[in-house]
């Protein structure tokens, strides 16, 4: 096994909720909660087995952050490190082919005291409490009641605070919550992101981070799915064939090369499997098999793509 500072975390994105954003398409399954229970609970026991200790759920994942707290508490693993997030609520209700929006955004006041109030059964293995999809927009990074009350929460609780981000301003967002003091300290202690060999913006303000104590947690290092050849994405031809040359090379899948790349070019505290079921989060841990080298991390240094392209692609993407 590669030395690496990196430890794959798992997300629950895929696992709480019966339809994601994702190229690959998961009609077949069995839909039904209770299916998606067993193989939660499934995917979470093979996780733990083979060394996966951080687990990252949100009150949007569907029956995530439930399934999650069930599993825990059935298991009492008092190992595990667990993180949530606040400001989204899933309204899809379970609905197959749901129409509308599956989860809406609310940064206010009330909403955090409303979920902090489920989430925080997740002590004591909860150690990140995170606002969900931090934005300019939503006015959480200006808001001095939410603000207050988040240090509140990691004055009782001993909690890291962090922020998630998304969208083309990723890296002004978190270059904000870095500066954010209240009394002296300062609040943020880690940053959720997305950062993928298409998505590289955020490499220099995530480095600082790193260097200045910040935990690091990369989502989405598969870019939902886009790094695997597809009709769909002729643009990115030339990537698929390095990345399957690298994949043939290391006898592992694209998803290894796509993880390893994040661990070796950034070296966060935590990149995320998306798994959905155990064959996934497999293939994803045999990024501990190698390392890549030098080269072949600056020819993926160059694979990425304008933020805006990125996100632009990204709004694209079906929920499935």
């Amino acid at each position: 096994m590669s030395e690496t500072n990196t430890k794959i975390g798992l997300g629950l994105a895929a696992l709480g909720r019966p339809e994601y954003i994702n190229i690959r398409n998961n009609n077949a399954i069995d839909k039904s909660k209770n299916a998606f229970k067993q193989n939660t609970f499934s995917v979470l026991d093979e996780a733990y087995k083979l060394g996966v200790r951080y687990f990252d759920t949100a009150p949007s994942y569907g029956k995530g952050e439930a399934f999650l707290q069930e599993w825990q508490d059935s298991k009492l693993h008092d190992d595990t490190i667990l993180g949530t997030k606040w400001g989204y609520t899933y309204v899809a209700n379970w609905e197959l082919g749901y129409a509308g929006k599956h989860e809406i955004k609310e940064h206010s006041i009330e909403k955090l005291i409303e979920q902090w109030q489920i989430s925080k059964a997740l002590l004591p293995n909860l150690k990140y409490y995170q606002v969900h999809s931090a934005t300019f927009e939503s006015g959480i990074l200006e808001n001095e009641e939410v603000l207050n009350q988040l240090r509140q929460i990691k004055k009782e609780t001993g909690l890291k605070i962090g922020i998630t981000t998304s969208g083309a301003n990723q890296k002004d967002v978190i270059a904000s919550a870095l500066n954010i003091n209240i009394k002296g300290d300062a609040l943020f202690d880690s940053f959720q992101v997305t950062y993928n060999m298409f998505e590289q913006d955020t490499f220099e303000v995530l480095k600082t981070a790193l260097k200045n104590g910040k935990h690091v947690i990369i989502k989405e290092a598969l870019a939902n799915g886009r790094i695997f050849p597809n009709k769909n994405f002729k643009h990115y031809s030339k990537t698929y064939q390095v990345l399957e040359n690298l994949a043939k090379k290391y006898q592992v899948g694209t998803d290894a090369i796509a993880l390893r790349f994040v661990m070796d070019n950034l070296k966060p505290t935590y990149v995320l499997s998306g798994a959905s079921d155990i064959n996934q989060l497999k293939s994803n841990m045999k990024a501990f098999k190698f390392k890549l080298s030098e080269e072949e991390i600056n020819v993926l240094k160059t694979i990425c793509i304008l933020p805006q392209t990125y996100w632009e692609e990204r709004s694209k993407l079906r929920w499935n």
